[in-house]
């Protein structure tokens, strides 16, 4: 079976830095793409950031382009997102999630019911 562990979450106040983690097992090969989403208390998942082909393609959702870096190990088959100038909007449970096909368009990547893999998620609080 698949298996997503996320790691890193915690709090942190308004302006600082978080980088969370997740750690993937149960691929035969190394997954095609990889995204962070993330969910608020009352509100929908959304979509964070994604990459893939082989890391070469990257999309961000606009709330936190320029502020947030997703980066890939495959060497250990691991997903980093760096998070920078933290705001209180950034609070929520953030979500690993991993697929093996290619999405048609680059927005798909950030749409949730995209992905099959998922990790239980990692609590990230800024407070003002």
């Amino acid at each position: 079976q698949v298996h997503l562990v996320e790691s890193g979450g915690g709090s942190v106040e308004v302006g600082g830095s978080l980088r969370l983690s997740c750690a993937t097992s149960g691929f035969t090969n190394s997954p095609y793409r990889m995204a962070w989403f993330r969910q608020a208390p009352g509100k929908d998942r959304e979509g964070v950031a994604a990459l893939w082909d082989g890391v070469g393609s990257t999309t961000y959702a606009s709330s936190v382009q320029g502020r947030f870096t997703i980066s890939q190990d495959n060497t250990h088959n691991t997903l980093d997102l760096r998070m920078n100038s933290l705001k209180p909007e950034d609070t929520a449970i953030y979500y690993c999630a991993a697929g093996e096909t290619r999405l048609l368009d680059d927005d798909d990547y950030l749409d949730p019911i995209r992905w099959a893999y998922w990790g239980q998620g990692t609590q990230v609080t800024v407070s003002s």
